[in-house]
């Protein structure tokens, strides 16, 4: 195997992206089809296209001059983008596949988004109409319809979202924030999240159940406070693991995604710390990763190794499709692996089955552990969920985050960014784990992510109760 020897500047850069911050909210998917053509915007004297996404409350407006994304709810319309260009919104290609129906998809996302030709533009949606202030109550009422309309999980959660609406007469341009980030607090998801750049405000509605979770176990100066003592732990947790048990010998991509090695001759080890950014842009996301898999596979393979401890621990998620893509190399055969549905008024899409298969040149489908915890996110949980059924699979650690939905991004009228969860997730039984999280069947498996003994003593218990696991 062809590793490098460890250079710990470079793992201090590895642990570098912000707790549950997802910058790449992937919205739309599926394959092309090559029997249908991409919609042309109109010209001449022809009136607009307008294509309305009723699970995403999306509207694209196509017009000689200029294209325009806009998100509506019960309250109004905003304007995402307006002067919207398709071929540099996260990779995806317009199928027209009939007169009144338009498919959006990628390669980077597993679902179609469909969208039907409205023969007018809603009346949110006209020019004296779309809502553009920083009026404090009008961008409430936009912020509770938002989630009123789309969020998947209140009834999960408990939560009477209706009891909130009479805030509305609290508001001012003072407190606004504070009302939005106690009732963001209110839903503990780690997929909700509100961005308002020009004021640098920064929400994250799952952040205080995940600093509660990563400080179960820690004491004294260990205690994380913020996001930098986030990085330290994580840093020193990995200089640990590629010292003290890869011997100081790592195999690493070029873009620090993904660390590999051998633990032992028997015992291989791959860390994916993230399910995105593998490529240069969306166009080589796929290609790069499964370069940089066929890599990894043919060393693990040449080393001749019958164990593997898989770390997902670091994982803070990112694209559906690179988390199945790295799932197929542990795929023994296609199975069918998890089932998909968004919310849809007081409804939802079609539950939409998924069966991963093997991919590459080779698999390892002997005994695995894979290792979770609380930063195990989004397409983290994915990739878990597919591979926590196959046989040759033991999780070992804590429970992922609870939290599978692609974000569903919305704007409010003043600019601001608006996370969401509106999609369900659930295993081939039909079983959610959204909140509770996917983690170890027996007791003696789970293992905290971050411990004041491990920092004491220069260990990592999760991997050596892993060793243990593989051992019997």
């Amino acid at each position: 195997m062809m590793f490098q020897t460890i250079n710990k500047q470079l793992l201090l850069m590895i642990i570098k992206k912000g707790l549950l911050c997802f910058l790449l909210f992937i919205l739309f998917s599926c394959n092309n089809d090559d029997d249908t053509t991409p919609p042309t915007p109109p010209t001449g004297d022809s009136v607009s296209e307008i294509w309305f996404s009723e699970e995403k409350g999306y509207i694209f407006e196509f017009t000689e001059s200029n294209d325009i994304f806009y998100n509506v709810n019960a309250a109004g319309c905003a304007i995402q983008d307006d002067d919207f260009v398709i071929e540099d919104f996260f990779g995806f290609e317009l199928n027209q596949i009939s007169e009144n129906e338009l498919v959006a998809s990628s390669d980077l996302s597993d679902i179609d988004v469909v969208f039907t030709r409205l023969p007018e533009q809603n009346p949110f949606c006209l020019s004296d109409q779309i809502a553009m202030t920083d009026e404090p109550k009008v961008n409430f009422d936009h912020f509770w319809n938002i989630f009123n309309d789309y969020y998947a999980f209140f009834e999960a959660r408990n939560i009477d979202w209706a009891q909130y609406e009479s805030l509305r007469d609290q508001v001012t341009s003072e407190n606004l924030y504070d009302i939005i980030e106690e009732l963001a607090l209110v839903l503990e998801d780690g997929h909700v999240s509100i961005y308002d750049d020009e004021l640098g405000i920064e929400i994250e509605s799952g952040d205080v159940r995940l600093l509660e979770r990563l400080n179960a176990n820690l004491s004294g100066d260990l205690i994380i406070q913020d996001i930098q003592d986030y990085y330290d732990l994580g840093n020193e947790k990995l200089i640990t693991i590629v010292t003290e048990y890869l011997g100081g010998e790592f195999g690493i991509d070029d873009r620090d995604n993904i660390i590999w090695g051998l633990i032992d001759d028997e015992t291989g080890y791959i860390n994916v710390l993230t399910m995105e950014g593998y490529g240069t842009d969306f166009n080589n996301e796929l290609s790069t990763l499964n370069d940089i898999l066929d890599t990894i596979m043919e060393d693990l393979t040449a080393a001749g190794i019958s164990k593997l401890v898989l770390d997902l621990r670091f994982n803070e998620g990112g694209i559906d499709t690179v988390a199945l893509d790295i799932a197929s190399r542990f795929m023994d055969q296609e199975r069918l692996s998890y089932f998909k549905k968004a919310r849809l008024g007081d409804s939802y899409t079609e539950n939409t089955a998924f069966s991963i298969g093997p991919k590459g040149n080779f698999q390892f489908t002997e005994d695995i552990v894979l290792l979770a915890s609380p930063i195990t996110v989004s397409a983290g949980e994915l990739f878990t969920l597919c591979l926590k059924d196959q046989p040759y699979v033991t999780i070992v650690g804590e429970n992922t985050a609870g939290a599978f939905s692609t974000i569903l991004n919305h704007v409010l009228p003043n600019g601001a960014e608006v996370g969401l969860s509106n999609e369900i997730y659930t295993d081939a039984q039909g079983v959610t784990f959204e909140i509770v999280g996917i983690g170890p069947g027996a007791p003696e498996n789970q293992i905290s992510f971050f411990s004041t003994a491990d920092f004491e003593e220069g260990v990592d218990s999760g991997i050596d109760r892993a060793l243990e696991v593989l051992e019997n």
